[in-house]
């Protein structure tokens, strides 16, 4: 009986994540049909097959269900490999595969990039922007090591470390400047622009506002902050940024920026790692130094 390879295992899971070959085959930098010869000998090894296979997507057979945790487990061991190698004797750490959430990267990336670079000069920084569902997954999986996001995770599986508290500030148009500012409730009957589903960010302001997220909108969502500002200073509604975001997102806006009154909308800011990584002391220190760079 032939063997599996890691390879046709980290295709199989490539496969599954995108539910397409096309996708799958670019995430690898490999072709189609090659990604697909692979999957098609892993079944003939298995004797099952793994994917129903459509016109546009694929999806995992029940067999495959089955099999793709436990593929994800042992590719995640591998992983583990390298850290444990990279941990071995106390060593600095050498690479660093860093998660952060989109509401964050723009806006803390300088600084933290600027101090890790002053205080680990040798160290290979691999940044990963996306959503928080999908760090979570690539933390499990082991695909990278770190992840800034907002707190908590309620994942037990994870260690988190607190950086910093953040208050959210409201954006209205120029002509709205000095007016009152709206609590929370008065807010909710205002015209308030969103994130799109997806980013904690936009179940936060919900949040303020006492509204469910499942709540139905009219569609005024943005793909990203810069979007929400750039449609209040059209003068479509008004929204939420956090406190990070003014310097970056309101200059060139016809916007007006307010502070709410306490208790103020707010995030807590942390980084995560998995409890059982072999650099799980290293990934503290690092901590450490992004602490340091967004304090200062």
């Amino acid at each position: 009986m032939a063997e599996l390879t890691l390879k046709q295992l980290r295709y199989f899971d490539a496969v599954a994540r995108a539910g397409h070959f096309g996708r799958a085959a670019a995430i690898c930098s490999i072709s189609q049909p090659a990604i697909s010869v692979q999957i098609k000998e892993m079944e003939q090894t298995l004797g099952i097959a793994l994917f129903e296979r459509g016109a546009r997507v694929v999806r995992l057979t029940a067999a495959g269900e089955d099999l793709i945790l436990r593929v994800r487990s042992i590719l995640g061991a591998v992983e583990e490999l390298s850290d444990v190698a990279r941990a071995s004797g106390g060593q600095a750490l050498a690479r660093l595969r860093l998660g952060i959430i989109p509401t964050i990267a723009p806006y803390l990336l300088p600084a933290i990039m600027g101090a890790l670079g002053a205080q680990h000069p040798n160290l290979d920084l691999h940044v990963r922007e996306t959503l928080t569902p999908k760090l979570l997954n690539e933390l499990s999986d082991g695909k990278i090591d770190a992840a800034i996001v907002a707190l908590p995770t309620s994942e037990p599986s994870l260690q988190e470390t607190l950086l910093f508290d953040e208050d959210f500030v409201l954006v209205r148009p120029a002509q709205d400047e000095g007016k009152p500012v709206p609590n929370g409730e008065a807010l909710r009957k205002m015209r308030l622009l969103l994130l799109e589903e997806g980013h904690c960010f936009r179940d936060q302001a919900l949040a303020f506002c006492s509204t469910s997220a499942s709540v139905p909108r009219d569609g005024l969502d943005g793909s990203s902050l810069t979007t929400l500002v750039q449609m209040v200073s059209a003068g479509i509604g008004v929204t939420l940024i956090p406190q990070m975001a003014i310097a970056v997102e309101t200059p060139a806006a016809n916007v007006s920026v307010a502070r709410f009154a306490e208790p103020r909308p707010s995030r807590q800011i942390g980084m995560i790692w998995r409890k059982r990584n072999p650099l799980a002391d290293q990934l503290t220190r690092i901590a450490e130094v992004i602490r340091s760079a967004t304090v200062s």
